[in-house]
């Protein structure tokens, strides 16, 4: 299957093509095709699994020169809504892209408002601040995307998004793309549109046989030099650290910076500069271990990471997923590696009987 046979035309190849772009994902191959058509399509599919493309070609292919806003698209946190945008100017440089959240100034996104404006990528909160300022107009709005659905229902956005779709246009055609199709996504696409084709277009729910994983036993006097010793040991090319709470991601990061390691921290507690400038540094690879709370297991769609390291237990099964999901990704390996102490036993052994396996014990390097 080929972009061309699904209905992509030259030029939208041509620019994914500069991005070595060849092939598409399960997700673009089942839901590009529904898109085009004009169908309402709501799509299970993980973040990691090319959905922004799925969505964006079909919508770059389809909008046409406008001096009204032709495409909406709602992200639950302000990095996806960044990494959105930047995949939209990689492809489409003749549209103009506003990106709306908070953290940024106001005043500035008004005054792009008031000149055309063809893509609005936004977080639901700051929208309806512009809705709200009667600042923004959807009237005659195209395509209406809500980007990992489930989330922004488990933000508590599902009445900003009621609010969102009631002040635009009647006809417009409504996406969205969630991880799981629970009864609560389902329930809110019928609230929001007529006749939704439901998609599932995930893979895999892990990409176990992709992820090698190891239990590291510790104890919580002996956690940090336990976690500097697998560090060491294994010399990640890009590792992802993950923490329960902001302050251990400050503590964490503050005493592996002093030991020496390359690491950035991200927590939603971060000013928006300081958090952009983490991610670029990592996408970049000028960062090796980025140090986070679950912000980073959810919306953060960065390709290369080869390890995961739990230093916290995660509190659900369904967080471990989404944690471990950062790595292995695009047919490549990874390695996780779960810190435990005698306390969290309990947790494990949840999480090994929901995946069916016993994680391996790490043999710690004397």
């Amino acid at each position: 299957m080929t972009f061309q046979e699904l209905g992509i035309k030259g030029h939208l190849i041509d620019a994914l093509k500069a991005n070595y772009i060849v092939e598409p994902t399960p997700v673009q191959a089942r839901t590009i095709p529904l898109l085009l058509e004009d169908n309402h399509v709501i799509a299970e599919a993980e973040t990691g699994t090319g959905k922004t493309l799925a969505f964006l070609l079909p919508i770059l292919q389809k909008m046409t020169p406008s001096s009204d806003i032709q495409a909406l698209i709602l992200a639950p946190t302000r990095e996806l809504a960044i990494q959105i945008t930047e995949e939209i100017n990689k492809l489409a440089t003749e549209y103009k892209v506003l990106s709306i959240f908070g953290g940024k100034d106001i005043q500035g996104q008004l005054k792009k408002l008031n000149k055309e404006v063809d893509i609005v990528v936004a977080t639901p909160g700051r929208l309806i601040d512009h809705i709200k300022r009667k600042t923004i107009n959807l009237k005659k709005l195209r395509f209406f995307v809500l980007d990992e659905v489930d989330q922004l229902l488990d933000m508590g956005f599902r009445d900003d998004i009621i609010t969102i779709q009631s002040v635009c246009s009647k006809s417009m055609q409504v996406i969205g793309y969630s991880a799981t199709i629970s009864a609560s996504v389902k329930k809110l696409s019928y609230r929001i549109t007529e006749s939704p084709v439901f998609v599932s277009a995930k893979e895999a729910d892990i990409p176990l046989d992709q992820i090698e994983q190891h239990v590291v036993i510790t104890r919580p006097r002996k956690k940090l030099e336990d976690l500097e010793s697998v560090l060491t040991s294994e010399n990640a090319f890009m590792g992802i650290i993950f923490c329960r709470t902001r302050r251990r991601v400050d503590n964490l990061e503050e005493a592996l910076h002093q030991a020496g390691y390359n690491v950035a921290k991200l927590h939603g507690g971060m000013p928006q500069s300081k958090r952009q400038k983490a991610i670029k540094g990592f996408k970049a690879l000028k960062i090796q271990y980025l140090v986070a709370t679950e912000v980073a297991s959810r919306g953060l769609d960065v390709t290369g990471i080869t390890h995961v390291f739990n230093y916290d237990i995660p509190e659900t099964v369904e967080s471990y997923i989404h944690r471990i999901g950062r790595t292995g990704r695009s047919k490549d390996k990874g390695k996780t590696f779960l810190f435990v102490n005698e306390e969290e036993q309990d947790m494990l052994k949840t999480i090994e009987e929901t995946l069916k396996l016993e994680i391996p014990r790490y043999e710690k390097r004397s």
